[in-house]
């Protein structure tokens, strides 16, 4: 049996799968995480403006990791980096 991810592992994922904009669906079936998960993740880096929801003109919303996100997601993976993790 494989291991799970830890919380900052599933930071990582959702901020390079937001990183061009995302819909909730593909970012929840590309995170590999349940819509309650999700939502709990998002409401928390929407929180920290490390994401932002953006409405689109046909009515859709998608999720875009902001300037702030980018940054954390590239310390992150410094450190992950780092670790050897």
């Amino acid at each position: 049996m494989g291991r799970r991810r830890g919380e900052v592992q599933i930071l990582i994922d959702i901020l390079e799968i937001s990183l061009k904009g995302v819909k909730v669906t593909r970012l929840m079936y590309k995170a590999n995480l349940s819509y309650s998960t999700l939502r709990k993740y998002l409401l928390a880096m929407s929180k920290q403006g490390l994401i932002v929801k953006v409405c689109n003109n046909d009515g859709s919303s998608a999720y875009c990791a902001t300037e702030k996100g980018k940054l954390v997601l590239d310390r992150l993976k410094e450190v992950k980096y780092v670790l050897h993790v």
